[in-house]
């Protein structure tokens, strides 16, 4: 190992200018920096996000259920940059103490009901409209197993490996072999259960899957961190096959676009109020 050898002190102390691109807007308390109310728009569902991975898996629900004839879920869709510290925001802070996209406010019952983490919130929307969550007792749990399976494994893709192989400051030999093992046996289990089904819960496509995808289909298809040929994502065929035949969803593709503000203007929809603003105000349009 080339790595520098650190030796932790007795007390760890926060250093605000040893936090690579991410310093500006990472601490170690909670709790609002600024006074920002959040828009309202009309609709009875108000998602406020961005178009990472966990803000996608939001925003394609909505749009699947949608497709599914539930006009019930029109919804708004407000940007919140997180590079910029809008998640700090007293009034996001106000329905997400936790200051992490995405959360949703749903306006449906005799009072505001606001939601955050993106499991919950898809949990909460699935029960809510009958879709996408089976009602049998066995097929449900299955879902909710590979839901949780996602919530619990992501953070090791996403802040771990993807962090360090892509973002941190410093390249650190240990930590991105440590994570990049971990990143391929996820993609192994993936592999496995979905060479057995045709969806990652079984033969019904689930909430599950749209938790998933945005994650690791992305990653396999080549979006996430330049690390397909590193990882060799080739390998994991049935991820592929699931992958690919999930970015074909036309709600698949529209869920993509929404809260988006990098990539291809064309596929940036960096706020969502209507159906037609797919066509009409992308980011190339605007």
């Amino acid at each position: 190992m080339s790595d520098d050898a650190y030796t932790p002190p007795a007390i760890w102390t926060w250093d605000k200018d040893n936090g690579g691109q991410f310093a500006s807007i990472n601490r170690p308390i909670a709790g609002p920096t600024h006074d920002k109310d959040l828009p309202v728009g009309e609709h009875p569902l108000q998602l406020y996000s961005m178009g990472t991975p966990n803000g996608v898996k939001v925003t394609i629900l909505l749009e699947e259920l949608l497709a599914a004839g539930h006009k019930d879920a029109e919804y708004d869709a407000w940007l919140i940059r997180i590079s910029e510290g809008d998640q700090f925001g007293s009034g996001f802070v106000a329905i997400n103490p936790n200051s992490k996209i995405p959360a949703l406010v749903d306006y449906r019952g005799s009072e505001p009901l606001a939601i955050f983490e993106s499991g919950a919130i898809m949990t909460h929307l699935a029960e809510s409209f009958g879709a996408f969550l089976p009602t049998e007792t066995a097929a449900r749990a299955r879902v909710m197993a590979w839901l949780f399976w996602q919530m619990g494994s992501a953070p090791f893709l996403g802040g771990g490996f993807g962090h360090f192989y892509n973002y941190a400051p410093v390249k650190i030999e240990y930590a991105i072999n440590r994570y990049a093992m971990e990143a391929k046996r996820q993609l192994d289990v993936l592999d496995r259960q979905l060479a057995e089904k045709a969806y990652v819960a079984g033969e019904e496509y689930s909430i599950a899957d749209m938790a998933i995808w945005p994650w690791y289909g992305q990653l396999v298809l080549g979006r996430l961190y330049n690390a397909a040929e590193f990882l060799q994502v080739q390998d994991y065929t049935h991820v592929l096959r699931w992958a690919r035949e999930l970015e074909e969803r036309p709600a698949v593709k529209r869920g993509r676009m929404v809260n988006r503000t990098f990539g291809e203007p064309a596929e940036q929809l960096p706020e969502r109020h209507d159906a037609s603003d797919f066509a009409l105000r992308t980011a190339d349009k605007l």
